[in-house]
């Protein structure tokens, strides 16, 4: 079992910057990669940014790269999203979520290779 902790959601003007943080915890926990997944209201959930655990290596959807940044501290077990120069439209609830450790070539982006999810934190971007 996995238990993942999502902070740092709130509300912000367009233009400004949030840093989310998912802290992961558990005896089984040995993820490969994590990721950040979104989704508004009425809309399917979207992948935002993931990073694996072994080299660092991040990917981003086109809708946030060069705005967002993802990190990991892998002492902490924790992943963070550094979100700058928000818009109205990443106003979702994001979702932090891990795998359950299997082999990876790279970094996963699709929501079935994810088997852990956290509560979701609200992020709202007023115009």
């Amino acid at each position: 079992q996995v238990q993942l902790v999502e902070s740092g959601g709130g509300l912000v003007q367009a233009g400004g910057s949030l840093r989310l943080s998912c802290a992961a915890s558990g005896r089984t926990f040995r993820s490969s990669a994590m990721g950040w997944f979104r989704q508004a209201p009425g809309k399917e959930r979207e992948f935002v940014a993931a990073i694996n655990w072994s080299g660092g290596n991040t990917y981003y959807a086109d809708s946030v790269k060069g705005r967002f940044t993802i990190s990991r501290d892998s002492a902490k077990a924790t992943v963070y999203l550094q979100m700058n120069s928000l818009k109205p439209e990443d106003t979702a609830a994001y979702y932090c979520a891990a795998d359950k450790g299997k082999p990876l070539l790279g970094v996963p982006i699709s929501i079935r290779a994810y088997d852990y999810w956290g509560q979701g934190t609200q992020v709202t971007v007023s115009s």
